[in-house]
């Protein structure tokens, strides 16, 4: 693996902060505050312009007004835990602007915080930070590397590691952190425990349209709980939804969803592993065009009421710009994706393998997993 210590959003945010505050948010243990420090003279915590709003002389320091002197850029981590963080970060960035660059990180809550006012409209861009995927990791990526990073999940204390031993431990205390600190502490939840067993079923249900019903009936709680923890869980990066898309042709369902987890580390089954690593890497693509350059964005999947199925389709300002399908082999094209070629205006069609086979068959494209990796062009 090549020096990971440059992340993919480096250069776009290096160009940003010449203008704007940056905040950068994503799954807790992403590695956000590293990422952060990587602008600094030395990434180090130690470096007097990293402030993180838990240290107490640091707290006091801000509340009066004080930031480090001749400092070019200045790292504020957890301030969004401050009732009138904005205001603060506000006053610090309208009268320093002109000399000094701000990079904001905390909280998975982070863009969830910010949108509570428009007191920052205009003054911060907002990015975020995914696990790693395969080109981050290695430019030209192998199997072996593909292997890994599918056993190990992409956020990097266990990834980087590579043992089995330290992940089955990082997982358990992270989970554990997830609900049982950032959910309890900013979320109005009674049944905490509740919570980790549905967070226990979650990568079971991975890939398959998403029955709230089935849910409701495990945990004991009414319809509307389950959807409310759901998009507790999403604001937290712990998982993701995709609804379905619906091309005029086509009798598509219109309400399922399918889930996903941000750690696909954690699903035990290989092919669904599989699939939430391809779609990982989708909304990793969707979040960098939104955020870098403003595109709307979207990942979908295609269903239609025969079950004839694409595992994700990924939209640019609201049209299709490809369709993918994951296969653990390579032998076996889903005859889905010749069944919608015909029927939808989706220009490109792909099938993505753990293989080594590349070809084309009726304009569907037969690839292995490097080779679609690397020719998505996300840095």
């Amino acid at each position: 693996m090549e020096n990971i210590h440059k992340r993919y959003l480096k250069n776009p945010v290096s160009e940003d902060l010449k203008d704007r505050m940056v905040f950068v948010g994503g799954p807790r243990q992403v590695g956000k505050t590293t990422f952060a420090l990587t602008f600094l003279s030395e990434p180090t915590e130690k470096h007097p312009a990293y402030l993180n709003w838990d240290h107490i002389p640091t707290r006091s320091s801000l509340l009066k007004g004080e930031l480090p002197a001749r400092q070019k850029c200045i790292v504020l981590d957890e301030i969004h835990k401050f009732a009138r963080w904005r205001n603060l970060l506000k006053g610090f960035y309208d009268t320093n602007k002109s000399e000094v660059s701000f990079i904001i990180t905390g909280s998975a809550r982070l863009d969830y915080y910010s949108k509570g006012g428009d007191s920052l409209q205009g003054r911060y861009h907002y990015y975020r930070l995914h696990p790693f995927s395969l080109t981050e990791l290695n430019k030209e990526p192998t199997m072996d590397d593909f292997r890994n990073l599918l056993r190990f999940g992409g956020f990097p204390e266990p990834c980087l590691r590579g043992k089995e031993r330290f992940w089955r431990r990082w997982q358990r205390e992270r989970t554990r952190r997830v609900i049982y600190e950032d959910i309890r502490d900013l979320e109005n939840v009674k049944d905490i425990s509740l919570l980790e067993l549905l967070s226990g079923e979650l990568p079971n249900r991975v890939g398959s349209p998403l029955s709230v019903k089935n849910l409701k009936e495990l945990l004991e709680v009414s319809h509307e709980t389950v959807e409310r923890w759901l998009k507790i869980f999403e604001r937290m990066y712990y998982c993701f939804r995709i609804p379905p898309y619906g091309p005029p042709k086509v009798r598509a369902v219109k309400k399922e969803q399918k889930l996903y987890l941000w750690d696909w580390s954690i699903i035990p089954e290989q092919g669904p592993r599989f699939e939430n690593f391809i779609g990982s890497y989708l909304l990793k693509y969707c979040h960098f065009m939104e955020d870098t350059e403003g595109y709307g964005m979207e990942l979908r999947f295609l269903r239609d009421t025969d079950k004839r199925e694409v595992d994700f389709v990924v939209l640019k300002e609201g049209k299709p710009l490809f369709a993918v399908e994951c296969k653990t082999g390579e032998k076996n094209i889903n005859p889905s994706l010749f069944y919608f070629k015909e029927r939808t205006n989706i220009p490109k069609f792909y099938q993505v393998h753990q293989g080594a086979g590349d070809f084309m068959k009726k304009g569907v494209r037969v690839l292995p997993v490097t080779t679609f990796c690397k020719e998505l062009h996300l840095p």
